[in-house]
């Protein structure tokens, strides 16, 4: 289901409510909340790693993942049990290279999902293992098959996300707050190098945090994030008051989004340790089968 809309500026997204945030579809359909936080980030990295083949930038791929992260969300949305999350992945990053200057074909697409998902494992994302061509390869029947299933599966994300495919990212907000507070001069430091670098690392890893901050939390206060723990973590000294307060983010919000940051890359170890070997369901068929072992 699409998330709330309150007042949108050019800085805003669209955040999810606290029914939103309680129930999901697929946890009404029967699926455990640690089995639809496995399925999500699987369904991420996918998502990243088709990217990354197709040679798109970060922010398109970005975009791809919030929308998938949307639409996966509320009693409305959709349903791991009913909507293929491989689907879902490749029509959210389809309609999010609609909207860049580097259009993806749908041909493209089908091509590089058959690709990803032929790897005998799925840990291997984005590299898959080398393998025999035919096991990916798309003759045109099956490219005709993919095809529709892109484009139906495009209909059902942008039907259910009420057509609403706006998304602000935080991380030129994040370079845009680090010059203001003085600590990325025009001409940058190694270590002012290595706070940005840091900042942006974080706000890429969040894509993946089972605590949804891209759907909970504005930009700003995403980016104000990202930019306190960084500072922390590469030793850079900020101003000593209370800095976050200038960009309208309340401690509160700072504290909850820092826990989540800090958390984020032991939960995707933990993540990769827990399907080491197994494969996380990513089609309607596997989800089925995982639910009966």
């Amino acid at each position: 289901m699409a998330p709330e809309i309150g007042r949108l500026s050019s800085l805003s997204n669209p955040l999810a409510t606290v029914e939103q945030l309680s129930n999901s579809s697929s946890s009404l359909d029967g699926l455990s909340s640690p089995l639809e936080s496995s399925i999500r980030f699987a369904a991420l990295q996918l998502t990243q790693a088709a990217g990354i083949l197709l040679r798109m930038p970060q922010e398109v791929i970005a975009q791809g993942m919030v929308l998938l992260t949307r639409f996966y969300l509320g009693p409305e949305g959709g349903s791991f049990r009913i909507n293929s999350a491989k689907d879902v992945s490749a029509a959210s990053l389809f309609i999010a290279a609609k909207m860049s200057a580097d259009p993806q074909t749908p041909r493209s697409i089908c091509n590089v999902y058959a690709y990803l998902m032929s790897a005998p494992t799925r840990e291997a994302f984005p590299r898959p293992p080398a393998q025999d061509p035919e096991s990916y390869y798309l003759s045109e029947g099956s490219y005709h098959s993919a095809r529709v299933l892109l484009l139906q599966a495009e209909t059902i994300v942008l039907r259910t996300l009420s057509f609403n495919t706006k998304v602000i990212l935080p991380h030129h907000i994040a370079l845009t707050y680090l010059q203001t507070l003085g600590v990325f001069p025009p001409t940058p430091s190694l270590q002012s190098h290595a706070l940005a670098a840091r900042t942006l690392r974080l706000l890429n890893l969040a894509l993946f945090s089972p605590q949804i901050p891209y759907i909970t939390h504005p930009p700003a206060t995403l980016a104000v994030a990202a930019i306190y723990l960084a500072a922390r973590e590469v030793g850079v000294k900020l101003p000593s008051n209370e800095w976050w307060e200038i960009f309208d983010v309340d401690r509160e919000d700072l504290g909850f989004l820092v826990v989540a940051f800090q958390s984020c890359e032991s939960w995707i170890k933990g993540e990769r340790e827990k399907w080491h070997g197994r494969i996380c369901p990513l089609s309607v068929d596997e989800v089925e089968s995982e639910l009966r072992a």
